[in-house]
């Protein structure tokens, strides 16, 4: 059986930083190109940050860019995004979502992954 599993969310102070992991099991994901989305309280889901299967090519939504890291261990089977200057308003549950896809380029749009985690949840407040 194919799972995400997610981790790493929490409360943090406005500034702070988290790491949120995004562990597969019952399959490798070194072919598929991997998601993060979030989802904000009334809000739709929207993209956040994406990383191709080659791991050389990430993209980021235009509101996390420069604060936030994609990355990905082949070993461990994990992709983690690593927060950094978290706002209030980066308040949301967190999913990641993964499809197969061998390349080098990568987009953040839902319709595109397959399989999905049951999310985290981040909340930034002081």
């Amino acid at each position: 059986q194919l799972q995400l599993v997610e981790s790493g969310g929490g409360l943090v102070q406005p500034g702070g930083s988290l790491r949120l992991s995004c562990a597969a099991f019952g399959f490798t994901l070194t072919n598929y190109k991997i998601g993060w989305f979030r989802q904000a309280p009334g809000k739709e889901r929207e993209g956040v940050s994406c990383i191709s299967s080659s791991g050389g090519g990430t993209r980021y939504a235009d509101s996390v860019k420069g604060r936030f890291t994609i990355s990905r261990d082949y070993a461990k089977n994990t992709v983690y995004l690593q927060m950094n200057s978290l706002k209030p308003e980066d308040t949301a549950v967190y999913y990641c979502a993964a499809t197969p896809r061998f390349g080098y380029v990568c987009s953040p749009v839902e319709k595109e992954y397959n399989y999905w985690g049951q999310g985290t949840q981040v909340t930034v407040s002081s």
